[in-house]
């Protein structure tokens, strides 16, 4: 599985993070959150590992990566890190944070569109909607960027990858851990849609409040999806 690659940041005061990708230490509230993560049932086209975590976010941190497979394609990828202080945090206005690197390889044409970063950007907030979940204090970035061949590498086809990095804030429920898989499944929504993949209308997905969630979102046509040079 191709992993997501970048740095993450976001307000947490260069504190040193303690929780490792294990997720095994830490408040009852954060092992409950990462159990919830460990144990969502996804769409099969979604491969999901843990992956180690940035050290310097919170105190409390667990990371997946994953990615949308279609045969030896790799049609989206990214990376989801939950994080939690348990004194919170101001910026976050909660206890907990989730932190996303999403990324695919985009058509010529599809690239083009002016409205692009609007769109992507209201796929993730859209996916969190739509299956009912609360959350606030999001922020984030789309970015799109081309690549055109030369030299030895001139019979490729020029591509455009897009990125979406955000983070927003989960409603903790009962007990102060928030619905980690619900958070998880519409993060992989937003993996499937921007990959390209029709929405999912039956099977069931642990941790959704909506299983048919979605069904009603236009996607991108299906496409291949990042080259490795």
């Amino acid at each position: 599985m191709a992993a997501a690659q970048g740095q993450f940041s976001d307000h947490s005061n260069g504190t040193e993070g303690t929780g490792g990708a294990e997720g095994d230490s830490g408040p009852a509230t954060f092992r409950s959150a990462v159990e919830a993560l460990r144990t969502a049932r996804l769409r099969p086209e979604i491969e999901v590992d843990p992956t180690p975590p940035p050290k310097r976010l919170a105190p409390y941190a667990y990371a997946l990566e994953a990615a949308v497979v279609d045969g030896d394609d790799d049609l989206a990828d990214g990376r989801l890190i939950l994080l939690h202080d348990p004194a919170g945090h101001d910026a976050w206005q909660g206890t907990f944070r989730l932190v996303t690197l999403v990324r695919a390889e985009l058509e010529p044409e599809m690239a083009a569109d002016p409205l692009l970063p609007e769109v992507c950007w209201s796929w993730l907030t859209g996916a969190l909607e739509a299956r009912g979940l609360s959350y606030g204090e999001a922020s984030g970035t789309v970015t799109r960027a081309g690549s055109h061949y030369f030299g030895g590498l001139a019979e490729r086809r020029p591509a455009t990858q897009i990125e979406i990095r955000a983070s927003w804030t989960p409603r903790e429920g009962r007990g102060g851990a928030p619905d980690a898989a619900a958070h998880l499944a519409a993060w992989c929504d937003l993996l499937c849609q921007i990959a390209g993949l029709p929405p999912a209308t039956t099977g069931p997905v642990v941790g959704a409040a909506d299983p048919g969630a979605g069904a009603g979102v236009v996607s991108l046509p299906q496409r291949r999806g990042p080259q490795v040079s």
